[in-house]
């Protein structure tokens, strides 16, 4: 029988200690950068022979496209680098206790730098940042033509991340091994290999979850060899699509179903046999594949169809907002 609406609800139980989520449970590294988003024209697309929807590095022919961004449209700056969002996100969706995501990237000694750590900190995630001199904070211009978004990467300070400068200070470390769950985008093995496998390896050795993204297929095809280095550690695989379609043909997996191309990217080698490797491709509006969540279900500990809901919550609460920005409080069940 239904409950009289009058009758108490059951309290909800408060949690144990054991339950509590820790803080610096999640451990990102990336590339940090600050995000210029505009809505543009065709017109401005082609002058730069951008595709409607990528995601790309700058080379030198991109470099005037900053400036005139900034110039000819309304532009909208943002705390950016998909790591560092995808950080964000996780410690808004788990809310408290702040600083449950740690942050680790390198930026300039600059106005945009000290944006991004004032974002960071705003968002309640524990960002540790190499700062140094040489280059100044990346960027990274949005730019938006109807439903699409071509994204030029201008790495600058963020290809400046060094191993032995930050990552192996003993403080850094420590936080490293405080985390439980790892996540890295592929984006960053153009940057630092030698940080993400000290990481990775520390995560297989100790029997934690590493997670990484494929982040775009560039990555595939051009880095597939410091891909395919880290591939041994990876406990899940994040990526879209695109992305899947362009590591299969990397891998000569002779497919392009997308569900037979997450079962064979399942069964590569590795290294920490404890863990069957998961893998999950989203594609967009249409269904999720998992080959056996996302970052803030795995750091609870929630079942994996939970997490899917939950990423599936997330991006569709940022998917209508400028930029990489959410309201106060997830409403999430």
């Amino acid at each position: 029988p239904a409950m009289a609406s009058d009758e108490p609800k059951a309290k909800k139980p408060k949690l144990s200690e054991d339950e509590k989520t820790d803080s610096n449970l999640l451990f990102g590294m990336g590339n940090p950068l600050l995000d210029i988003c505009a809505v543009v024209d065709k017109d401005f697309l082609d002058k730069y022979s951008l595709k409607p929807n990528d995601q790309i590095l700058a080379e030198d022919k991109h470099k005037a496209l900053f400036d005139e961004l900034v110039k000819k449209f309304k532009v909208e700056y943002h705390a950016g680098g998909a790591t560092q969002n995808s950080i964000k996100i996780a410690q808004w969706m788990i809310q408290e206790p702040h600083k449950v995501g740690t942050f680790f990237g390198c930026i300039g000694k600059d106005k945009f730098g000290e944006i991004l750590k004032q974002k960071a900190a705003e968002a309640h995630v524990d960002g540790h940042y190499y700062e140094q001199d040489q280059e100044p904070t990346g960027t990274c211009a949005a730019c938006i033509t109807g439903d699409n978004r071509s994204l030029v990467a201008n790495l600058a300070a963020a290809n400046c991340y060094k191993k032995e400068k930050h990552l192996d200070l003993e403080e850094n470390w420590e936080l490293v091994e405080k985390a439980k769950v790892y996540y890295i985008a592929g984006f960053f093995l153009t940057v630092s290999l030698e940080s993400i496998l000290k990481v990775a390896k520390h995560a297989s050795e100790k029997n934690k979850l590493f997670c990484m993204n494929l982040s775009a297929p560039f990555i595939c095809q051009f880095f597939k060899d410091n891909l395919m280095q880290v591939m041994p550690y990876i406990d899940v695989l994040f990526g879209n699509e695109s992305e899947a379609a362009a590591f299969a043909k990397e891998q000569d997996f002779e497919t392009k179903d997308i569900k037979e191309i997450a079962k064979k990217a399942q069964v590569l080698p590795k290294v920490n046999t404890k863990r069957q490797r998961i893998v999950v491709f989203t594609q967009g509006k249409d269904e999720t594949i998992m080959a056996l969540s996302f970052l803030s279900g795995l750091v609870q500990e929630k079942p994996l169809d939970q997490c899917v809901r939950a990423a599936h919550y997330s991006a569709n609460v940022i998917i209508r907002r400028a930029g990489c920005t959410f309201p106060e409080k997830p409403d999430f069940k």
